[in-house]
């Protein structure tokens, strides 16, 4: 029997309330996807993750996988895209996985390929045990009997050809799981135990449970690596100033290839520094039409994405804006809050301040800003 796993991870995590999609957040060092993949890539011999290829491949290094394909406006659509581009593949049968739910309880997996003998599709599901209110205008309208009620989780398991099938026929139907696809062709979807620590990332307090959740397991040696990066642009007319992620209103902005932001420039030279990876410019040459323009947060989160593949974790990182002007203290709070999200950590671990020259050198006489930083990544031994 050939198994596929689709690995949906096209959302934008808008509820939890992050710069960075909540598939990409760390989780003990690890993207929350890589979890997901890996306890994916263990049972199934076909991994089609559906999202953004470029944080989707830097994630997911090592792990193999097939290319990501691009999501649609919905769930919906991601999904039957990734079932496209899997039917090449003719596996008989295929996994249907949020990337926010990176535990996938041990025996979960073998429980819906049992049932599968019986039914074409299967999924885990957990009893509600709390009592339900239907509620109007923020009053209680009814109480719902909970009897017969169940929680869905992913992953759920279905005959490809059956699956396939269902989303063809569905149109612009909007189903929020792809049981209901089958539950609407009037094919049976059988039900195995679900657990509580299949826990999907929604809110930010579920970083935590999933902490506490994770199963325990050694930790590795980890050795500290820092790195410095150092960056200086001219001021420019008729352009947005852009520093550390976060629109600054001056009467000009910094000229560049990019949107110049010399902060986020100067931290991704500290990141690749300290994994010895370069600069800036090898991963983005400045000769690519492509970045023309381009928001440097793309930048950051691709250097987030290395140390998430390296199997690191970013312990700091403090960047320090050289400039007379503009005032930078009235913005350092939301700057801090951009990296950090962008980063995928908390941002009691990112620093952003600033000084002048007193007057002196090209920013002293405010032809420009300068900025450099310092990141500290913890890697493991040989890493």
């Amino acid at each position: 029997m050939r198994i596929a796993a689709l690995l949906v991870a096209a959302g934008s995590g808008s509820r939890f309330g992050a710069d960075l999609p909540k598939q990409f957040r760390l989780l003990a060092g690890q993207p929350v996807i890589r979890h997901a993949a890996a306890a994916l890539a263990a049972e199934a011999s076909l991994l089609q993750p559906v999202g953004e290829a470029a944080p989707i491949a830097a994630a997911l290094a090592g792990i193999p996988h097939l290319p990501p394909v691009a999501g649609g406006a919905t769930r919906q659509e991601s999904v039957r895209r990734g079932l496209e581009a899997l039917a090449a593949h003719a596996p008989d049968v295929v996994l249907v996985h949020d990337a926010a739910r990176p535990i996938i309880p041990a025996g979960t997996i073998a429980a819906l390929l049992a049932a599968l003998a019986d039914s074409p599709g299967a999924i885990p599901a957990v009893p509600v045990a709390d009592t339900l209110k239907r509620v109007a205008d923020g009053r209680i309208a009814a109480t719902v009997p909970r009897e017969g009620l169940f929680r869905a989780q992913t992953p759920q398991a279905f005959r490809f050809p059956v699956l396939l099938d269902a989303h063809r026929r569905a149109g612009a139907a909007a189903a929020t799981d792809d049981a209901a696809l089958l539950e609407a062709a009037g094919l049976a979807v059988a039900i195995v135990p679900g657990a509580e620590d299949n826990i999907k990332l929604t809110y930010p307090e579920d970083l935590m449970r999933l902490e506490r959740a994770l199963p325990s397991a050694p930790l590795p040696a980890l050795l500290a690596r820092v790195g410095t990066g150092f960056d200086v642009h001219a001021f420019a007319a008729a352009r947005e100033l852009v520093l550390c992620g976060v629109k600054i209103p001056h009467d000009r902005g910094l000229a560049g290839h990019s949107d110049a932001d010399v902060g986020i420039h100067a931290l991704c030279d500290a990141i690749y520094g300290a994994l010895a990876e370069g600069d800036i410019g090898r991963h983005f040459p400045p000769s690519e039409a492509s970045w023309k323009d381009a928001d440097s947060a793309r930048f950051l989160t691709h250097a987030a994405g290395r140390i998430a593949a390296r199997g690191g974790i970013l312990a700091s990182a403090d960047v320090t804006l050289i400039c007379e002007r503009p005032k930078i203290g009235p913005h350092a709070a939301a700057m801090r809050a951009r990296l950090a999200g962008l980063l995928g950590v908390e941002v009691g671990r990112v620093s952003v301040k600033a000084t002048t020259t007193e007057r002196l050198g090209f920013t002293g006489r405010s032809e420009g800003i300068a900025a450099q930083a310092v990141a500290s990544v913890m890697l493991p031994a040989g890493g």
